[in-house]
């Protein structure tokens, strides 16, 4: 994929002598050095990361961490004090501000936590009313609008008003606010923090499934851990203006860079966020369709197991053979495995370990893990999920 955004030692001051602390940030001083050597408040002390086109990067702190700053100098809406912020090929620090303001109304959106709707306009004209102001034609606004509330699932409430929505459902203006404007980056702010924990879920699920359709570059800031290992295909794990670590969910849970990445992991709870795919492990014989009965005892015999998973030319599943089936197979003389061949609880290769669970209480405790279309790619037991569970808390108390 190529970078659609790169950060580069991104320093941010905040004081009237930003340059005296830059000094001393550079000479190693800390954060809270500085603010009782100048006054001047470190909001960021040199990041740097990269974002991939159509990715999903998440910025994760504390309150204080740096992450709200770090998004608002990616757009300009805060100017930074040193370092680069380069959106596709252009260099954020170099423009005007009029330059600044066109160039983010073409390619970035924001989602704040909160943003103001406009009670007295309809939801439609909600929606619409970034394209008013850019003088779009009345035509062409309300279906570009109408369109961006098809992505939310908010079409049927076009022609009502912000005090008939839910709080899940404004947000869901929000969101489509941003959509409309067609930018190919959304820069989200803990959209979802204000909502509560069923609505804000529903909102996570909402998001990934949009972005299966359009397919933006996506900076995510949040506080919750939960939320950042659910939606991000990346994240920076902050904490005083510096990233302290930079992975997917899995890299992060199973090798936290220092102790203080492991202590804000403690309270995960694994199974909601380590996936199938994640997990799942490869069989040591697959039985192909076109293989007979004999061949599949064969297999058995030589890994010692009294089931296969059979698959087409294609990789895809066909289903499971068992050894008592494949011997009265062989003692009726067939050819083919076609007759023995049983379903098996399948499930993606995205579901979690939650998910699979109740999967594997058939009468095998096997559960087979595909990809989106179809493809086998590994199975997965009560003792794979219970042995990653306990490898993951081990780890976790290995490195605190």
């Amino acid at each position: 994929m190529s970078i659609k955004i790169e950060v580069k030692d991104l320093i941010k001051i905040y004081g009237s002598e930003p340059r005296k602390a830059l000094s001393l940030l550079r000479q190693g001083y800390s954060r809270e050095e500085i603010l009782e050597m100048t006054g001047q408040m470190v909001g960021l002390g040199g990041i740097s990361f990269e974002v991939s086109e159509g990715e999903i990067f998440v910025l994760i702190g504390l309150s204080g961490s740096g992450k709200s700053t770090a998004l608002r100098c990616i757009n300009g809406l805060i100017r930074l004090t040193s370092g680069s912020v380069v959106v596709d090929g252009h260099h954020i620090e170099d423009m005007s501000d009029k330059e600044l303001r066109r160039f983010r109304g073409e390619n970035m959106a924001m989602v704040f936590q909160h943003f103001a709707v406009l009670p007295n306009r309809t939801v439609l004209d909600n929606v619409a009313f970034g394209l008013e102001i850019k003088s779009i034609p009345l035509e062409e606004r309300y279906r570009r609008a109408t369109e961006a509330l098809r992505m939310v699932k908010l079409e049927t409430w076009r022609d009502r008003y912000p005090d008939e929505l839910s709080g899940g459902m404004k947000q869901r203006v929000g969101l489509a606010r941003a959509l409309v404007m067609n930018t190919s980056i959304l820069l989200m702010d803990e959209p979802f923090s204000a909502l509560d924990a069923l609505i804000r879920t529903d909102m996570e699920d909402e998001l990934l499934n949009l972005q299966q359709e359009i397919r933006k570059t996506i900076i995510f800031v949040t506080h919750d851990l939960d939320e950042a290992l659910h939606l991000g295909d990346r994240i920076a794990v902050m904490r005083d203006g510096r990233i302290e670590q930079i992975g997917t969910a899995e890299e992060i849970l199973s090798n936290p860079a220092n102790e203080y990445v492991s202590k804000f992991l403690r309270k995960v709870d694994v199974s909601k966020v380590l996936t199938a795919g994640d997990v799942a492990r490869r069989p040591e014989e697959i039985l192909r369709l076109t293989e007979g009965p004999r061949s599949a005892k064969l297999k058995m015999d030589t890994v010692g197991v009294d089931y296969l998973f059979v698959t087409d030319r294609s990789q895809k599943l066909k289903g499971i053979v068992t050894m008592d089936d494949i011997l009265q197979l062989i003692a009726q003389g067939s050819r083919s495995i076609t007759d023995a061949i049983k379903e098996v609880n399948t499930i993606d290769k995205m579901a979690t370990l939650q998910d699979v669970y109740p999967l594997l209480a058939n009468v095998r405790g096997v559960v087979a893990v595909l990809d989106e279309k179809g493809r086998f790619l590994g199975m997965l037991t009560r003792a794979d999920v219970i042995s990653r569970l306990a490898e993951r808390g081990s780890n976790a108390t290995a490195t605190a």
